[in-house]
């Protein structure tokens, strides 16, 4: 067993990273608080004309029809403060958390950090019907990208950092550690590794021991309900159809009205604020679809609405937030998406067989997150989070699975990443081990290496390795075992262009003042295909150590494509298999006479084969 092989590829720098990871998991407790009080702020000066920050729900005010240009000054505020201020504060957070990770180096300005607490604050205390989840994952984001950036960190480790402040600000808000540590592993961090998941899984557990000293403990909406009978399953996945029905709705219907948002003969500053005038009529006409709404959700699983008023509520808030997201304004998914889901599973609950009426509000919750952010183990294990109810846990994990089914199905982009696509990017959400990251150099590499001895001269080198008979392209020079360098037609050809009218020499002073590009038995070949595709090599010489140069081997872009090899067999290759019936005599007799053989009966016996037949499946295109 070779020492430098382990299960992670890591080393000591994780610690800086994980520690880096908990500060940044307090700020993002800190910065969620802070966001939550602003927007009660702008809540009671909108809605009631006073400077406070007490939790009132807008849909307490007395201002009439005059409530329905409310929404419609935040929005004009939010329009301003995106075209003045950063285009970044637009839109609903997570996206662009996405986008900065993949594509721009996990890197945040601070101005995000600053503009798009307060866009939101403004959006959501007017009576956007929004949560505050999307601009905290923002906020904490731009605040691991801009610790990370102080501290002059790699790409891979601002990514670390980045989605950790994020989490950890969903963490502040919901009191859901475990959910937001899903969230990461399933949305956000596009990988499954010691340097992403340890500082993402610290900063949610500070995060989570911080949260009770500034926004109190315990779940946010606590819940117990009885356990589903036997045909719970089947309703579970009824559920699941249904919420993930929901989730294709919602996001279908959401880009067709940013379509037509787009097609206005007008800037889109604008937009937010003509997007606010329906949001001002649906609150007037169903008061308590403004703002968060973490009132009302509670109401819904509590089952304390009545059917009208729970109907008019999903449909007044699916319609106003449809329109208010399209517009581009800053806010968040999460609690218009718990809320809409309760609503539903209110509604057809009394309905459903299998178990307690009051079970359905929370599973369709679930369903529809799952459904919709296309992330089923973090929806479920939020929605037990949220409520600590034990009992549900297991139907909520069926409903969210079956919709992120049918949303996978049915949709090519969930409503995050087609965001991202319409600007340009595609993403591809699934992701496995690289089978060069579970290879190393000295399983692939080439370990009967021709060589020529530094001490040949140039002619003979020419001569001998590069004539009519040349049979590699490039050779590893050594001087008594140690490498020397890597010699090819083109390197001749500088070599007796720069020695002008005396082209002889040993081919050994050639490298004099120079190092070549070296592979380790111990690195993996992702490490040395990254390395050759970065520097346009076509091999590298593999050495023992970086001390003694000894020549072990050498490794190029076709033995890197090796590991491959099995990955396309697995993918590829389909197996059937046949059990051929013993014609006479007892099966398990057979099976007792033939064990596992694979090659058919033994002679004399009527016992029982195994026939493995490989069908290869040919890849077609079109």
């Amino acid at each position: 067993m070779s020492e430098h092989k382990g299960d992670f590829a890591t080393d000591v720098r994780l610690l800086r990273i994980t520690a880096i990871a908990a500060v940044g998991g307090a700020l993002s407790t800190v910065a969620a608080d802070f966001l939550l009080h602003l927007i009660r702020l702008f809540n009671n000066l909108f809605f009631f004309q006073t400077i406070s920050t007490a939790n009132r729900s807008p849909a307490e005010n007395t201002l009439g029809w005059i409530v329905i240009a409310v929404p419609v000054v935040g929005g004009l505020l939010v329009g301003l403060i995106a075209r003045f201020g950063s285009e970044q504060i637009r839109g609903h957070g997570i996206p662009e958390a996405i986008e900065a990770i993949l594509f721009g180096k996990s890197k945040m300005s601070p101005k995000v950090a600053v503009l798009k607490p307060l866009a939101s604050a403004i959006a959501i205390g007017s009576g956007g019907p929004f949560g505050a989840e999307g601009p905290i994952i923002m906020t904490g984001g731009a605040i691991g990208s801009l610790v990370a950036q102080f501290f002059h960190l790699s790409s891979a480790e601002r990514k670390a950092l980045l989605v950790s402040g994020a989490v950890a600000g969903m963490t502040a808000v919901f009191g859901t550690p475990v959910a937001a540590v899903l969230l990461a592993i399933e949305l956000l961090l596009f990988e499954l590794r010691p340097r992403s998941l340890l500082p993402v899984a610290i900063a949610c557990a500070v995060a989570g021991f911080t949260r009770p000293l500034l926004l109190g403990s315990g779940p946010l909406f606590p819940l117990h309900t009885l356990p589903l009978g036997p045909i719970g399953i089947v309703s579970s996945a009824v559920a699941g159809l249904i919420a993930g029905s929901l989730s294709w709705g919602l996001s279908t219907w959401l880009y067709k009205v940013e379509d037509a948002f787009g097609k206005l003969p007008i800037h889109w500053m604008w937009w937010p604020a003509l997007g606010a005038i329906a949001v001002g009529i649906g609150g007037y006409f169903q008061p308590r679809t403004l703002g968060v709404g973490y009132d009302v959700i509670g109401d819904l699983l509590q089952n304390h609405l009545v059917l009208h008023a729970v109907v008019w509520i999903v449909l007044v808030k699916a319609v106003i937030w449809v329109i208010a997201l399209a517009s581009g304004t800053s806010g968040g998914v999460l609690a218009p998406l718990l809320m809409m889901g309760a609503g539903v599973g209110a509604i057809v609950g009394p309905y459903m067989p299998g178990g307690d009426p009051t079970v359905w509000p929370l599973i369709f919750m679930a369903a529809a997150l799952g459904g919709m952010m296309r992330a089923p183990v973090m929806a479920a294990v939020f929605a037990f989070e949220l409520t600590g109810d034990a009992n549900a846990l297991l139907p909520l994990l069926a409903a969210a699975a079956v919709a992120y089914g049918f949303t996978v199905l049915l949709m090519r982009r969930s409503i995050l990443t087609e965001k991202i696509a319409r600007r340009g990017y595609h993403i591809y959400r699934e992701y496995s081990i690289d089978p060069l990251e579970r290879h190393y150099v000295d399983e692939v590499m080439t370990v009967n290496v021709q060589t020529i001895d530094a001490n040949t001269s140039i002619s003979d080198v020419i001569r001998e390795y590069f004539g009519a008979t040349q049979k590699f392209r490039a050779y590893p020079v050594v001087d008594k075992g140690r490498l020397v360098g890597m010699v090819d037609k083109a390197l001749l050809d500088r070599v007796r262009a720069g020695r002008g009218d005396s082209p002889d020499g040993l081919i050994g002073e050639a490298f004099a003042r120079s190092r070549p590009e070296t592979a380790l038995p111990g690195e993996t070949c992702r490490n040395v295909a990254a390395r050759l595709a970065a520097m346009g090599l076509d091999r590298v010489p593999v050495v023992e150590d970086q001390k003694n140069y000894r020549l072990v081997g050498i490794v190029s872009r076709h033995d890197l494509l090796k590991p491959s090899v099995s990955v396309f067999a697995e993918e590829r290759q389909l197996e059937q298999f046949r059990r051929v019936w013993p014609s006479s005599g007892s099966l398990f007799a057979s099976i007792e006479r033939n064990g596992d053989s694979e090659s058919g009966d033994e002679a004399g016996s009527p016992g029982i084969g195994v026939i493995r037949q490989k069908i290869t499946a040919e890849h077609r295109e079109g």
